[in-house]
């Protein structure tokens, strides 16, 4: 005779609860299928309509803002996936509540909610800056290239003190460009796929040991402005290549304007996306 109990354990699925944080959004909706595979259920969260919610989701819409609303939303899970919050550069107050009073909230519930890992949407804009001549590693300076990369700043400090200060692993993904296809030449070298970024993802929450950990999300793409050497204990291993889209950006000679901030680092356009400071 089989026994019960074991048939259940055998069937559960690695995690109990997952929260999906910015369910909604572009790598939220391509994420959603994959993360059915690794949890009982699933609690996806936006300020935007979530759509059609399958049996394993528990869907709810949180603003990132509302600090006891979010300290609900941590009840019960076992980790965190946070894509929520602004993607772009936008106004400081903006970026502020979703970014940073968003962030925070998140943390200070996960912790006091006994969560073991947070899996958070961190930019290559947090290093956007770097020119594109160097190529840099998890260990390369911060240098923001708006206001936007430093919120991801912010996150990755914030993450490292909860961690340090509480054991909270966090795995900081540095995210380039992750669409269909690439939408400019720039993209060709950050591109990220949808399927090497799920797999990203599924390493951050399924390798046994994390501590605080950061991690470049890009395909193995011809140009490389990044080095993952030192997040390789994570087995992140990406399939997938913009060399395949190389034809819709035709290569041409150097423009007349080698000081083009937008060429010249690696953050491109985000570089002056920035507002600019009125002088006193």
């Amino acid at each position: 005779m089989t026994d019960s109990n074991s048939d259940r354990t055998a069937a559960q699925k690695p995690f109990r609860r997952l929260l999906l944080t910015g369910a909604a959004g572009n790598l939220g909706t391509q994420l959603r299928g994959a993360v059915a595979a690794w949890a009982d259920v699933v609690r996806v969260t936006d300020i935007a309509p979530l759509g059609e919610v399958a049996e394993h989701e528990e869907a709810s819409i949180v603003d990132l803002a509302d600090e006891a609303a979010v300290h609900a939303l941590l009840e019960d899970v076992d980790a965190v996936i946070h894509l929520g919050g602004i993607s772009v550069e936008a106004p400081f107050e903006d970026l502020l509540e979703a970014n940073i009073r968003g962030l925070y909230n998140l943390y200070s519930a996960a912790q006091k909610q006994g969560v073991k890992r947070v899996v958070y949407a961190s930019s290559n804009h947090a290093v956007g800056f770097h020119p594109v001549t160097e190529v840099v590693d998890i260990d390369a300076p911060l240098r923001p290239d708006s206001l936007y990369g430093v919120t991801k700043c912010f996150g990755e400090s914030l993450s490292r003190y909860y961690f340090d200060r509480f054991g909270l692993e966090t795995v900081c993904l540095r995210i380039g460009s992750s669409f269909e296809q690439p939408k400019n030449p720039r993209m060709l070298v950050t591109y990220l796929s949808f399927r090497d970024f799920i797999e990203l993802v599924r390493c951050s929450l399924f390798t046994n040991r994390v501590g605080h950990a950061i991690v470049y999300g890009v395909s193995d793409n011809r140009t490389k402005w990044v080095d993952n050497t030192k997040a390789a204990f994570l087995g992140f291993r990406p399939q997938d290549s913009s060399v395949q889209f190389e034809h819709l950006f035709p290569v041409a000679a150097p423009t007349a304007d080698l000081d083009d901030p937008t060429q010249r680092f690696q953050g491109g356009a985000f570089v002056l996306a920035g507002p600019m400071e009125p002088k006193r």
